[in-house]
């Protein structure tokens, strides 16, 4: 350990801020390069990487803002408010703008691993590190005069592997769930949306089921007030297949360490789906209608995004090592299947469909926070398919879920692991060697 140096941040990479993204450039979503906010960081596919962004531009673009694109393996992160108390770091895998919001850190490539820095990095509080009053922000001169330790190259790479190769396992469980996910709900889209079974069977085509299956669907399509619809499908509210129950309303007091906790806003990814993280610890009251089992089914009556990503949009909730009671809060509503109508899986799927988001978000109210009434959510008409039908396509579909929540929880467990070695590896206290022995990476 004789060989780790001490030096500071401005010694092994150069600090460059973001530049100003005027709003009539912004809205593209191909260019030259991608052009990140803080925002940009929050998306799935942007928890280590930088794979996606919400806007592009081109060179000319570029030239006006008189942006210069950071370099592939810069990391970057917020400056100023209340993101950067946050944490969050991501690295580019592309050269790419970034909003004068943010800041990047280059790596100098002779000196330091470009991922071991960005390990190393994580041991910066940076809301700590932040000057200023109303609003706190990161200055180059601060950020650069931060003290890092220094293995050689050799042993840098060395750990960035071992906690690089947890991340590698969690992103790749991340991309299959996606695919998983995506597949879910092109088959709901295919039966109960654009009804290509029947379609298939009006035209004496093979459905491309099996004959059990294929069986459940009519040969003809029939007017109703949605429109066209499969042949002896019903025409019924939402409020007749499911009821809802409205999540817990809490006091900051309450937001304290407990078996039990809260599922909130924060648990809905943006556009839908769930996110484990979002659970606040409470231990204030509830009922026990409020209770979210593993597989229940919330959907979101509020939303802060300018955009509306979030409101009425549906997670399914699972199951968490870290808490014994998950409870709905005041965010939530839950919405829970009657007997022998429809199932937890489909009435999930249909909260992940475009046209639900868009009914939902057509009857909100409010201006800068939005809010759904249940009543909204349980005047929403659907196309009832039947119930072995209903029963066949969750028989398909579960498996694909309960893949997902699996995949989930090891990711979490592959989390935990790697934040534990993070600060030992980075620091030196542990030995790589023995960290991969006894972690089996």
């Amino acid at each position: 350990m004789g060989e780790w140096r001490e030096v500071t941040m401005g010694d092994v990479c150069e600090f460059r801020a973001g530049s100003v993204f005027k709003l009539q450039y912004q809205g593209q979503d191909a260019g030259d390069y991608p052009f990140i906010k803080v925002s940009d960081m929050n998306l799935p596919m942007n928890r280590v990487n930088i794979h996606g962004a919400n806007n592009w531009i081109n060179h000319s673009v570029a030239d006006a803002l008189k942006a210069q694109p950071l370099p592939p393996d810069t990391i970057v992160f917020a400056k100023i408010g209340e993101a950067l108390k946050h944490n969050r770091l991501r690295m580019l895998v592309q050269a790419t703008a970034i909003d004068n919001n943010m800041m990047g850190a280059i790596p100098s490539p002779r000196l330091v691993d470009p991922r071991f820095l960005y390990y190393a990095m994580h041991q910066f509080d940076f809301g700590e590190l932040s000057s200023g009053t109303a609003l706190p922000y990161l200055t180059v001169a601060s950020l650069a005069e931060l003290a890092l330790r220094l293995p050689p190259l050799a042993e840098q790479r060395a750990i960035a592997h071992v906690l690089g190769t947890l991340d590698d396992k969690i992103e790749l469980n991340r991309r299959m769930n996606e695919t998983l996910e995506a597949m879910a709900r092109a088959l709901f889209k295919s039966w109960f949306v654009n009804f290509d079974p029947v379609r298939a069977k009006m035209q004496d085509r093979d459905t491309g089921l099996p004959p059990d299956v294929a069986a459940l669907f009519p040969d003809r399509l029939v007017d109703s007030e949605l429109g066209e619809i499969p042949e002896g499908w019903e025409v019924k509210a939402l409020g007749d297949v499911a009821s809802i129950t409205r999540g817990r309303s809490y006091r900051r007091v309450d937001l304290s360490e407990s078996n039990v906790a809260l599922v909130t806003l924060k648990s809905f990814a943006r556009g839908g789906g769930y996110q484990p993280d979002g659970l606040k610890p409470y231990s204030g009251p509830y009922k026990p209608e409020q209770i979210v089992e593993s597989g229940d089914v919330v959907v979101s009556c509020t939303d802060v995004t300018q955009a509306g990503d979030v409101i009425g949009r549906s997670a399914l909730v699972r199951r968490s090592p870290m808490y014994q009671t998950l409870v709905a809060s005041l965010d939530c509503l839950i919405l829970r299947p009657r007997p022998y109508t429809v199932t937890q899986v489909f009435l999930y799927l249909l909260g992940r469909s475009e046209q639900f988001a868009a009914y939902m978000y057509n009857h909100t109210t409010g201006t800068t926070v939005l809010h759904l009434a249940p009543n909204a959510v349980l005047g929403y008409l659907i196309a009832l398919p039947s119930v072995p039908l209903v029963r066949a396509f969750t028989d398909l579909v579960i498996q694909m879920m309960r893949k997902i929540e699996m995949a989930e929880l090891e990711c979490e467990n592959l989390a935990a692991l790697r934040d534990a070695l993070l600060p030992r590896l980075v620091s030196g206290e542990v030995r790589v060697r023995s960290t991969v022995e006894r972690s089996g990476v």
